[in-house]
């Protein structure tokens, strides 16, 4: 009889379990955006591909937190697992298990409400019934009392008496028959009502409890669930976080320290000892084998190049020592004169003031003493240096990290050539058989690629041989890991010639520079013999025109040249900008002029090569 608070409690039962799902919904989504935040965040720190930070992967500490970016990202992944499985196993069945209750559940209670309804037809019929059976007592009871009536009183005629007793007797049928009729309706009624009370609202009942058991059995089966998915993933998580433990254990300090050492060693000699200047003596201030630096109490300790030390002082060199002798003069050119007189001339460019340094008066005594001839390939390269250029060879590097470099260059050819190879077996195999089966292609149609293919792999060789052979001077000069001191020691020795045995080696330094702009930071003293020796290897660069002198221009700086009104030179080099040209007179003697003082004829062909 409580029908109306079973619908009430089952719609809340339905309630609470659609809640459930609305949970383990909002649950899957935190997984997600969980999962999400995690990956961008293993994705934010990833080394960049080609880019420094790649580099710095191959020390252990990093390649461990390499490790554990990768670990996060599975990591990461088995929370999205976990969203998968709770929306397939929990919330997806669950919602159709709510659509299936629901239905469920209106069928039971149509159910019910139709037999409420029939019950409430069958009373009203038996209380119909009732009715018609009381009234029609009731009229046939008042038609006996008339028909008494009539009949006891004289003067009524015999035929209304008749017809009195007549309407008596019919309605005493009525009321006979809406007696039976009640009795039948009633007895009706009591067998309906037993089978709803006892047969219908029981079975309905009892359908009603199983769909309210079954959806309590289901939210404890989903809770169940819930945990189990959970309890699923904790091993490969745990896996995760042991691979990051495992990284961390990985890292090795003693081989990162070795990385460091490998990646930026140069490979020059330690630095020789300094000798004693002493300036109580009275000293000739001429090219000697002594010293060439400032004394020691200034910081600058001496650079040899024809002594018994073999070592280099790079890395204590001051600037603007050498800097003259490699490139054009700093100083702005002077105007051209008023006049062709040579009292209307100046001098030249002044140069920058100077202390009077043991070092500066004998490096401007000895290259007055002595034609001034430079390293032209280290001229060349300074100056490609400035310009922005790196140079093909890595010269600007130094020993040790120019053979790396170098090697890789060989390596990357060595691979392309290799590419161009398989490309070139490819072509020839399709050649072959397009030539056994002409109506695939035509096989002169491949001869174009095939050609091309081998023009690009004989370019490649020699770009290879090319670096190879500069492969093979570095590691012909740098001595073998394990012996270095020794090997070094053995290699200058043996040369039976100063240390600045080339021009080339002597302008490596330890930060790297061949160039001109490094040189910069070197103050050193050169032999006279060691220029001749250096230069006889060295190919003058090519001349790109001629000039004429217009004025004469007495060249007293480093690195400019004097000439004389009319006299013509080869030029060697164009202005760059900086208002000096560099011309040469003959094999020996070449230098910067202003390029104001003379007239350029340049050599179209030459300009062009």
């Amino acid at each position: 009889d409580q029908f109306d608070n079973l619908e009430k409690h089952t719609q809340w039962g339905i309630d609470v379990l659609e809640k459930y799902i609305k949970f383990v919904k909002e649950r899957t989504e935190i997984e997600l955006s969980y999962a999400k935040q995690l990956r961008n965040l293993s994705k934010k720190y990833q080394p960049k591909k080609n880019s420094k930070e790649e580099e710095e992967y191959r020390y252990t500490s990093c390649k461990a937190f390499l490790s554990t970016l990768n670990e996060m990202n599975d990591y990461a992944g088995q929370h999205e697992v976990i969203s998968e499985n709770m929306t397939s196993q929990i919330t997806t069945d669950l919602a159709r298990f709510v659509q299936e209750l629901k239905q469920e559940r209106k069928s039971n209670f149509h159910d019910g409400r139709k037999a409420q309804q029939h019950m409430e037809t069958c009373w009203k019929q038996l209380e119909s019934s009732k009715r018609r059976f009381e009234r029609d007592c009731k009229e046939a009871d008042r038609a006996q009392q008339y028909f008494e009536k009539m009949d006891a009183d004289i003067n009524v005629t015999k035929a209304d008496v008749e017809k009195a007793r007549q309407q008596a007797q019919i309605r005493h049928q009525m009321a006979e028959d809406s007696k039976a009729d009640y009795s039948s309706s009633l007895q009706k009624f009591n067998q309906e009502q037993h089978e709803y009370y006892h047969t219908h609202i029981p079975s309905i009942f009892q359908k009603i409890q199983e769909m309210e058991e079954r959806r309590i059995v289901r939210i404890g089966e989903s809770m169940k669930t819930y945990a189990e998915v959970d309890r699923q993933v904790i091993p490969i998580i745990g896996k995760c976080l042991d691979g990051i433990v495992k990284a961390a254990e990985a890292i090795n300090q003693k081989s990162d320290s070795q990385l460091v050492i490998e990646a930026y060693k140069s490979g020059f000699e330690p630095p020789g000892d300094i000798e004693f200047e002493d300036y109580t003596q009275p000293m000739k201030r001429t090219v000697s084998d002594n010293s060439l630096s400032n004394s020691r109490g200034d910081g600058k300790p001496e650079l040899k190049f024809g002594g018994k030390s073999k070592g280099k002082l790079w890395p204590f060199i001051k600037k603007n020592k050498l800097v003259s002798l490699l490139t054009s003069p700093h100083q702005p050119p002077p105007p051209p004169p008023a006049s062709a007189s040579p009292s209307a001339v100046p001098n030249g460019p002044q140069s920058p003031k100077q202390q009077k340094e043991p070092l500066s008066h004998r490096f401007n005594e000895f290259m007055i003493s002595k034609p001034k001839i430079h390293c032209f390939r280290s001229l060349k390269r300074g100056l490609s240096l400035k310009l922005g250029a790196t140079p093909e060879d890595f010269s600007n590097l130094p020993p040790e990290q120019r053979r790396k470099k170098l090697q890789q260059k060989v390596d990357e050819l060595n691979k392309e050539i290799q590419k161009e190879m398989d490309q070139r077996d490819a072509i020839t195999k399709m050649k072959d058989v397009y030539l056994k089966n002409p109506q695939m292609g035509d096989p002169a149609s491949l001869d174009h690629k095939l050609t091309e293919v081998s023009q690009n792999i004989e370019k490649l060789r020699l770009e290879a041989q090319k670096f190879e052979a500069w492969l093979a001077e570095v590691e012909g000069r740098l001595p073998a890991r394990g012996e270095q001191a020794r090997r070094q020691s053995g290699m200058y020795d043996g040369q039976g010639a100063p240390t600045a045995n080339s021009c080339a080696q002597d302008r490596e330094s330890p930060d790297g520079s061949y160039t001109e702009e490094r040189s910069q930071e070197n103050e050193v003293k050169v032999l006279a013999t060691d220029f001749d020796d250096e230069f006889d290897d060295e190919e003058p660069l090519p001349a790109i025109g001629t000039c004429k002198a217009l004025y004469t221009f007495e060249g007293q700086n480093e690195g400019t040249i004097s000439v004389i009104e009319g006299e013509i030179l080869y030029v060697i080099e164009e202005d760059k900008g900086d208002g000096w040209t560099r011309i040469r007179r003959n094999e020996d003697e070449e230098g910067y002029v202003p390029t104001s003082y003379v007239e350029v004829y340049l050599d179209k062909n030459a300009k062009d090569s």
